[in-house]
C-alpha cells in the first residue's frame, strides 16, 4: 500500500478538482478554505483560553461571607 498521499495521488486530485470548479474558482476556494482553517485554530485557542478566563474569573467574583 505504502504512503497515503503520494505525489501522484496529489496531481490526480489536482486535476479532478481544476476540471469541476475551473480554473477561475479555484484561487477562491483556496481562499475560502485558508480561512475556514484559521477560524477553526482560532476557535480551538479560543476555547482553552475563555475556559481558563472563566475559572480566573469565577475566582474573583465569588462574595465574601460577613
Amino acid at each position: 500500500m505504502g504512503d497515503l498521499l503520494q505525489p501522484w495521488h496529489l496531481v490526480v486530485i489536482l486535476v479532478v478538482a481544476l476540471l469541476i470548479f475551473g480554473p477561475s474558482k479555484l484561487p477562491g476556494l483556496g481562499k475560502g478554505l485558508g480561512e475556514g482553517i484559521k477560524g477553526f485554530k482560532e476557535g480551538i485557542k479560543g476555547i482553552g483560553s475563555s475556559d481558563e478566563a472563566e475559572k480566573h474569573d469565577a475566582t474573583k467574583t465569588t462574595p465574601e461571607v460577613k
